[in-house]
């Protein structure tokens, strides 16, 4: 279990309001996994391009992820350093790594590349 510091009550509602979504609970456990570019996770979820920069965009408000640009492309992961690091690991340490949902999106996953 990863040792919590103790967040503000601001800081503790704002994250687990956006853990509280299904699709950002999935799309967060990947991204502490291994980092995406914006194009993969939207053939992975199957959702449009603006839906899945808005989930990103919350994420980056609440300061869970690192965004990095590569020519015309974005790339997340999460962020280690956050505040939140401990609280998001324990919440996702939850999800049944053989969850249905989660096997399928690393399935599509190994067959999206980026050009």
């Amino acid at each position: 279990m990863v040792t919590a510091k103790p967040l503000s009550m601001e800081t503790l509602s704002e994250t687990l309001k956006i853990l509280h979504d299904p699709t950002r609970l999935l799309l967060l456990k990947l991204l502490t996994e291994k980092e995406y570019c914006v194009c993969e996770l939207v053939e992975m979820f199957d959702i449009s391009q603006p839906a899945v920069s808005q989930h990103l965009r919350k994420y980056r408000k609440a300061g869970l992820v690192i965004e990095e640009k590569r020519g015309q492309w974005r790339y997340y992961r999460f962020d280690p350093s956050c505040p939140q690091h401990a609280l998001v690991k324990n919440v996702l340490a939850q999800l049944d790594s053989q969850d249905e949902q989660l096997l399928q999106l690393r399935h599509k996953a190994e067959a999206i590349t980026c050009s």
